[in-house]
């Protein structure tokens, strides 16, 4: 198979698809590996690199899409990258299909087999593609809060840990999942009062014994959310459904009664955010405040650090890309029930219920398309 990747064009995306690493893997497998020249250098890859491993490098971005059966990428195409799209195309990345319509439309006019990242679901129900990146984004979530609390970005001005003789900051978190544990570890070893809201109690007691007398647990109830996000400095969402919209927990009516310089950072914008004030930024303008809240909502949070994460992100995504490289999609599908459920566009139809259930489109199961 041809495979290859090119340059991220989303705002501040220094993240990288394929390594040299991943290209040597592919090329040992016996397929070809076509890059655009300079993709790796934002994650500190260079071209000499990706040649030592056997890929083929061209100018031009278009013509790598053009020439490949399998497009490796990080984030969703955008707009202009669409008019590249050929029918029958693997395209294997990050879609976050459920909060955006232009983009499903045009996968699906294209007949592009979107294999997206954040849908494959291993029979452990683990999403094993999101979670790099979701503990990547979970850890980041209290940085970025921990700075923005500062003064000169609008926030409260106060130190998240506090010190001898002042309060902690406090914390909540909305969801218990791969995000919300990895933002409690930091906000937990950053010293702040940290409270983990999920709905789901099982996880709840999982989380208290992880971390113990140091966190508070709650069960996600309107007024328990209410209550705790009254008090706090910093709110952090991470409430996910694999491929559909994020509920909105965090609601409007909420900011009047906080704290004026309090912080919401919304992790789950990717797939429509979970607060109903929740407007995606990028790196180059982050943040904006609504009714006195500052609200952090990039949609790239991980391409902050690129390097780390591409690494971790390439490290889970290559054996599924190797196994669809080996086979072809539809007969990886059927070898691996897995991949099938990373299958979000096949033939011009819509394959993922929860996306479809999203934006109101018909779903096709894909079974019946390959066998």
């Amino acid at each position: 198979m041809k495979v290859g990747s090119v340059r991220e064009i989303k705002n501040n995306e220094f993240r990288v698809g394929l390594t040299p690493d991943n290209v040597r893997a592919y090329v040992k497998a016996g397929h070809a590996v076509y890059m655009e020249k300079g993709a790796g250098e934002g994650s500190g890859f260079a071209d000499d690199d990706y040649i030592k491993a056997g890929a083929v490098l061209m100018e031009d971005p278009a013509e790598v899409w053009q020439t490949v059966d399998m497009m490796v990428k990080v984030k969703e195409p955008l707009e202009s990258e669409y008019a590249l799209f050929h029918e029958g195309l693997i395209l294997y990345t990050y879609l976050h299909l459920a909060a955006d319509r232009e983009q499903t439309d045009a996968l699906l006019a294209g007949k592009v087999k979107g294999v997206a990242y954040e849908t494959l679901q291993e029979t452990d129900r683990s999403l094993p593609l999101l979670a790099p990146m979701s503990q990547i984004a979970g850890r980041l979530s209290i940085q970025e809060g921990a700075k923005y609390l500062e003064k000169r970005f609008g926030g409260e001005g106060i130190l998240l840990a506090g010190v001898p003789g002042t309060p902690k900051a406090n914390v909540v978190i909305l969801g218990g999942g791969t995000v919300g544990m990895n933002a409690c570890r930091i906000a937990v070893g950053m010293g702040a009062n940290v409270t983990i809201i999920d709905i789901n109690l099982k996880r709840l007691e999982e989380l208290d014994n992880m971390f113990g007398a140091r966190i508070q647990t709650l069960v996600s109830t309107d007024a328990n959310i209410e209550r705790a996000v009254r008090d706090a400095d910093l709110v952090i969402g991470s409430a996910l459904i694999p491929g559909a919209a994020t509920p909105k927990l965090f609601k409007a009516a909420y900011l009047k009664e906080m704290k004026e310089g309090a912080v919401f950072v919304d992790v789950a914008i990717d797939q429509g955010g979970c607060g109903e004030t929740s407007v995606v930024t990028t790196h180059d303008d982050p943040v904006y405040i609504r009714d006195g809240v500052v609200h952090y909502c990039v949609g790239n949070m991980p391409g902050a650090v690129p390097r780390t994460s591409t690494i971790a992100l390439t490290n889970a995504t290559l054996h599924y890309g190797l196994e669809i490289a080996a086979a072809g999609l539809e007969e990886a599908c059927r070898k691996n029930p897995v991949i099938r459920t990373a299958v979000n566009t096949y033939d011009g139809k819509l394959t993922n219920a929860n996306v479809g259930e999203a934006l109101g489109y018909e779903c096709t199961d894909l079974t019946g398309l390959i066998g």
